[in-house]
Order: C-alpha cells, then structure tokens, then sequence
C-alpha cells in the first residue's frame, strides 16, 4: 500500500473535525470499553503494522490493550472475522483498515448497531472515494481520503513541472491497480488535476502496482514509448523499482507515500515530493477517538488523516527538513 520547496495547499481541503458524534449507544452487544480490535489489511505489510503500534500504544496509555486480527488483504476474511468480533462481545472498539471498503458494509453497520465504536481507519466504508465524512450513521472516519489524495498528487506533478525547462513538461502516472475502484477514483482526479495545468502534458498512464517488482516493469514499459518523460508519479514502492530502470535519466518523482525511505528521497532530492501521512500517529488517534466513544464521551466523528501534519501532509524538500519529518514506518 497503502500514500507521500513549499507547494501550495490551494485546492487541497485540510481535513476539520466535522459534526460530533456523541457516545456510545449503550447497547449491551459491545464488550470492554478498554478492548480494542484492530483489524488492519495484513501483518506482513508495514503500514498496518505502525499503525496498530500506534493504537496499542495509545490504547496501553489509557490502561487498555489491543489485538491484530490479520485479514492477509483477503476482504472475505476480514469480514469473517469483523463478525466472529461481533458475536464474541469481547471488544468495545473496532479500528478498521478496510481492505474492500464496500463489503465490509454490513458488518460495520452491524458493530455500531451492538454499541461497538467504530473507527473507520485510512481507508474509507462505502461506495464513495471523495469525502472524509462517514458512511456509515455511527462509525467515526479516520481517513485518508482517495480523491483528495489524488489531488495532492497532481499539485505536487504540476509543481515539479514548474522547475523542468521542457514545455511542455511530459508527465506519467503510474497508477495503481486498475482493479481497485479505489485506485481509479485517485487516478481520475491525479489526472484531471495535471490536465488542468498550463504546460503540462499527461503522455502516459501504465498500472505501476505496489511492488518494486511492478514498478520495474511499468517503468521499463514508460521508457520505450516516451524515452523523454520529465515527471513520474506513482507509489512509493513502485518508484524505488522505477529509480533504478531510469538510472542517470533526468526525472523528477512524486511519490505516494510516507515511510522513511520515501522520506529520505524527498530530503536527499532524488523525489521532488510526496503527500505524507504520519501512520503511527494515526493509528493512536484512532484508538483515541474510539476508547473514547467507547467511553460515553463525544468526538469528532469526521476528521482527516493529512489534517495531522503541516500543510496538509503536501511536502517538498524544504518543508520536511524545516518540520524535521523522518517518517513512522519502514517500506
């Protein structure tokens, strides 16, 4: 996976606490007000892992505790186990990394309804990839949201277009997974934000995956048909598999991404920028908010990953050296 000089945050939303939602419903279907279960998308991926440290911390602080359940990325298990959760009355909180947003639905529907809460977590619950707000009456939204981070990646593009001499200046996107309606909805609006720059010209779009592997071979492909590309965007570790296939060519890289090492290229300038998430912060904001709904106090129930880092999480060089920003987490 899962995200990534100052660039203006014109057209980037900053995420603000929205509406309140107000405690638990007092259901006797949830269990331990002090129990969190942290359904992340796999314990072999180092997001979720900083994440969930980031809730077990937060949740050892206010003299609780917190369990991995590990979906593998396999959206079936997930579901399987969100409701064995349910059934067993043990939890009091869920913090939820959706790993397919619309059919786990259900059965987030049907934890708020036993009075768990809820934290929908980076990935949003639902059909819609544009808003932080929560889909589900009831469940908290801790979000990164797609569309907007999409739009981040198209304002840090148009600003390393700025600084290329070539006009115009030819850009490619390597999305994600063409699969994914998530991944198309940020492609869609990386797209219409680049197309809508003076002097910029999108000259390719190739499914460049989450891997090196597939960073590679994408990379490789770009470079057949348009030798003379100027700017790359595309996931952080599809971009260390690309940087190694390009060698020597001179080409600016926005990355999607916030571990240490995509931190570290931006710093060293081999990345003109990316938009930045602070994972382990956000996994102790999650526990946070939901041992306190669990709690019976009330919190925000909008609020927006990128509004927990400086300007919006949309960093250059400059700015994550100013911030002294080395990143949560290891790709």
């Amino acid at each position: 996976m899962k995200r990534l000089g100052v660039i203006a945050a014109a057209g980037l939303l900053l995420a603000l606490p929205a509406c309140t939602d107000s405690g638990g419903s007092g259901s006797s279907g949830a269990g331990d007000p002090k129990s969190i279960a942290f359904f992340g998308f796999a314990k072999a991926n180092s997001f979720s892992q900083a994440t969930f440290e980031g809730v077990r911390e937060q949740a050892a602080k206010e003299g609780g505790k917190a369990e991995f359940f590990d979906s593998g990325f396999d959206a079936q298990t997930q579901i399987r186990q969100l409701q064995d959760a349910i059934t067993a009355k043990r939890f009091g909180v869920f913090v939820l990394q959706a790993n397919d947003g619309t059919a786990v639905v259900p059965a987030v529907r049907q934890a708020v309804r036993s009075g768990i809460a809820v934290v929908v977590q980076f990935t949003p619950v639902g059909t819609r990839y544009d808003t932080a707000a929560p889909q589900v009456p009831g469940a908290i939204s801790l979000v990164d949201v797609p569309v907007q981070n999409g739009r981040q990646l198209g304002v840090l593009g148009i600003g390393a277009c700025q600084s290329v001499k070539a006009k115009p200046c030819k850009v490619a996107y390597l999305e994600g997974l063409k699969t994914l309606p998530l991944d198309n909805a940020r492609t869609k609006a990386v797209v219409d934000s680049l197309k809508a720059a003076d002097g910029v010209a999108v000259v390719a779009r190739i499914e460049g995956g989450y891997t090196r592997d597939s960073g590679r071979k994408a990379m490789q492909d770009l470079l057949q048909s348009h030798p003379d590309v100027d700017v790359v965007i595309g996931a952080s570790q599809a971009l260390f598999g690309a940087e190694g296939v390009a060698k020597g060519k001179d080409i600016l890289y926005v990355g999607n991404g916030a571990s240490r090492q995509a931190v570290t290229a931006v710093r060293e300038g081999r990345w003109f920028g990316i938009p930045y998430l602070p994972v382990r912060t956000a996994g102790a904001k999650a526990a946070e908010l939901g041992l306190a709904k669990a709690g019976g106090k009330g919190v925000p129930a909008t609020t927006e990953i990128s509004s927990l880092v400086p300007n919006g999480g949309t960093l250059t060089k400059d700015l994550i050296v100013s911030s002294g920003i080395t990143g949560e987490y290891d790709e």
